[in-house]
């Protein structure tokens, strides 16, 4: 037991020095202004005398029983001075009584130390003194802790921002000493560990009790961080599973033999397969955080730590380097503890379509996501969804009806936050469910809402930034064209010049070879040329006029067929009203991607069939597909290529050629399985009854 005597030496010795300076500082420093500063210094130090004795002496001597004593008597001195901080004097009539037979309980540890020393000869009469002394000091802990509780209970609220500071300190004072005096009155004997500790608890409350002796101690108020306080409870959920884990090992001691010795190694292996497993569990955690907020915080965030995160998941990518649309799902559902994401942008229709899916396994998203109606409650009103809510019937402002059934049936699907910037809806971040589940309240909304802002903001950004750099692409564009119109500009010279001294040769034969050669030379040259340019470039102005979509497509897919399987499987007779070069072009580009795609032995698969308004061309591969992402943020950029010196305008051509003529091109991919694309045009026969049904149209197209 060396190291108890070690250990109550050092916790004596360092309650001795804290308690001294603390009553130094009181006394320099405190409020001079308050009338129980002098009572206040004396238990101070008084408790410092005590701890000095302890320290010098050994457990049990009758001068460390005397300072004890004294200290006790100086705290409770000390307790009847707080009651007259709030100007109460009748008060303190009172409770004068109570404390007097408080101190008179106290008093009588003195008549008890003399008989154990003088007239306790017995084993007997030895115990019934210990006990006694040990009864008393319960008594007069227990009723401290009552009188304490009283007053600052029955004090006024401007007594209380003073008293508060104090009252914590006397509380966990006497808290200790009532455990510590209840155990040795129940064993028998005091802990030698407890007592050892004493000094250091002495320390402890000195330093609070002290702080609230300061002038502005009224506004101190001790605010631990959220993450200080999940921690602590960590700590306490651990130390509280121990604690259990101990008391289960020393019920083991009433067995005997072999029984024993396999229950305890039983009883660890198990404790320590709960611990690995129950432990560092994200639903242990995050129940740990649930209940912190809602009993110990008055608001549920931090609003700068929060904001902290949020600028750090923002503007760092990580090692995982991912995009700024899944870092933005990530900001919100850091907030939320979601696990999980999605976000859905606006399509050039307005209809919402996937564009980021951070965590989210096993979610099927339809092309399109939600409807253009959808995004148009979101812009007016800012509604947060709450899906909760919206299967239980609630209508805020119409959009049960619009809400599609893919998010209404995933049972994940928690709530959905819109992205607004300058009132215009740039997304909507579907967030998941929460490990620990709860309801949306008041701050989410806020908070959510303010956040879903910011992040508009930054994908607007981005999307400009995105538009600034395809406008310099374009001008990179235009610059080369330069270099292009200037080789025209060469050919013309030279044709010039050859017609000019045909002029004046041309009855020599010799010149006229030369001039025969120089001709096929550049006409070579002039259409190599425009095959290139035509390559690149769309017809502004045609003219439109009907032709049959299937010969079109067979002409084409037995062109292509000499350099690689080309099947047209399905062919209906589909007459549209168009520019059929234009198509041929078009269709070009988009069978060469498909070729490009494919195994040489797999076949691309062309079909043409009707759908009673417009004529559909599919174009089927069974190549390596493409990702949804690359869908999106790929497929029809802009000089993006993988072929050294391309311009990778192709995919983009053949959408504005499409398109030029009134149609659209769809596109549905599968990585590892292939893709299909599908080219739309109307009917010849679906234009002449929108021309009769409208004469503005008839008239525009005249």
């Amino acid at each position: 037991m060396d190291w108890i005597g070690s250990l109550s030496y050092i916790a004596y010795t360092t309650g001795a020095i804290i308690c001294a300076l603390a009553a130094i500082w009181i006394a320099r420093k405190g409020d001079a202004t308050r009338g129980d500063r002098i009572p206040a210094v004396l238990a101070v130090a008084l408790t410092a005398n005590w701890c000095f004795a302890a320290a010098s002496f050994e457990p049990g001597r009758a001068i460390v029983e005397l300072t004890e004593i004294a200290r006790n008597l100086a705290w409770l001195f000390m307790l009847f001075r707080l009651f007259g901080n709030d100007g109460r004097d009748e008060t303190l009539r009172l409770v004068r009584p109570a404390v007097f037979s408080l101190a008179f309980v106290e008093v009588l540890q003195f008549v008890l130390l003399v008989i154990a020393r003088r007239y306790a000869v017995t084993t007997d009469l030895a115990e019934l003194t210990y006990e006694t002394a040990a009864l008393f000091r319960v008594m007069v802990a227990v009723g401290a802790l009552v009188l304490l509780h009283n007053l600052y209970a029955g004090a006024a609220t401007s007594s209380r921002q003073i008293l508060r500071w104090s009252a914590a300190s006397l509380a966990g004072m006497w808290a200790f000493d009532l455990n510590y005096f209840t155990i040795g009155y129940i064993t028998g004997a005091y802990p030698p560990e407890l007592a050892a500790l004493r000094g250091i608890a002495a320390a402890v409350f000195a330093i609070p009790f002290a702080i609230g002796f300061n002038r502005h101690s009224s506004h101190l108020a001790f605010r631990p961080s959220r993450a200080v306080t999940f921690r602590f409870l960590s700590l306490l959920v651990i130390g509280g599973y121990f604690a259990l884990m101990l008391a289960l090992a020393r019920s083991l001691d009433m067995l005997t033999g072999d029984l024993t010795r396999m229950t305890q190694v039983g009883l660890i292996i198990a404790a320590g397969a709960l611990a690995l497993i129950w432990l560092p569990s994200d639903r242990l955690r995050g129940w740990l955080r649930v209940t912190a907020i809602k009993h110990l915080f008055k608001h549920r965030y931090d609003y700068r730590t929060e904001w902290i995160r949020f600028t750090e998941t923002i503007g760092t990518t990580g090692f995982d380097n991912i995009s700024l649309q899944e870092r933005a799902v990530k900001a919100l559902a850091d907030i939320t503890d979601s696990p999980s994401g999605i976000l859905l942008v606006a399509d050039e229709e307005g209809a919402l379509e996937l564009a980021a899916n951070w965590r989210w396994t096993g979610i099927e998203v339809p092309s399109q996501a939600a409807p253009t109606g959808l995004a148009g409650v979101l812009e007016r009103s800012e509604l947060i969804i709450d899906f909760d809510e919206l299967r239980a019937g609630i209508d805020r402002d119409g959009e049960q009806a619009l809400v599609p059934g893919w998010m209404r049936e995933d049972p994940r699907a928690w709530a959905a936050v819109p992205l607004l910037h300058f009132d215009r809806l740039v997304g909507l971040v579907l967030l998941s469910r929460p490990v620990i589940e709860r309801k949306l309240d008041w701050e989410d909304f806020d908070l959510l809402g303010v956040v879903g802002r910011q992040l508009a903001s930054y994908l607007a950004e981005q999307a400009s930034q995105t538009a600034l750099l395809e406008a310099g692409r374009f001008d990179e564009f235009n610059r080369r064209m330069a270099f292009v119109m200037h080789d025209i500009k060469n050919l013309s010279s030279q044709m010039a010049l050859l017609l000019r001294n045909a002029e004046k040769h041309a009855d020599k034969l010799e010149f006229r070879k030369d001039m025969l050669v120089t001709l096929r030379n550049s006409v070579d040259k002039l259409n190599t040329l425009l095959a290139r340019l035509g390559r690149y470039g769309a017809p502004e102005n045609f003219a439109a006029r009907e032709f049959n979509l299937a010969e079109s497509t067979r002409q084409v897919a037995e062109r292509l067929s000499t350099v690689h399987p080309v099947a047209l499987l399905h062919s209906e007779e589909v007459i549209v009203e168009g520019n059929p070069e234009a198509l041929d072009q078009a269709l070009v580009h988009l069978i060469q991607n498909a070729i490009e795609a494919s195994d040489p032995s797999s076949p691309v698969m062309l079909e043409v069939v009707r759908d009673g308004i417009s004529g559909k061309i599919h174009i089927i591969d069974n190549g390596c597909g493409m990702s949804q992402q690359f869908l999106r943020k790929g497929l029809f950029k802009p000089f993006v290529s993988s072929k050294s010196g391309g311009f990778g305008i192709g995919a983009f051509e053949a959408r504005e050629l499409i398109r030029s003529m009134g149609g659209r091109i769809d596109v549905e991919s599968r990585e590892g399985l292939g893709t299909r694309f599908t080219v739309s045009l109307q009917l010849q026969s679906a234009n002449s009854v929108l021309r009769r049904g409208s004469p503005g149209i008839e008239n525009e197209v005249a």
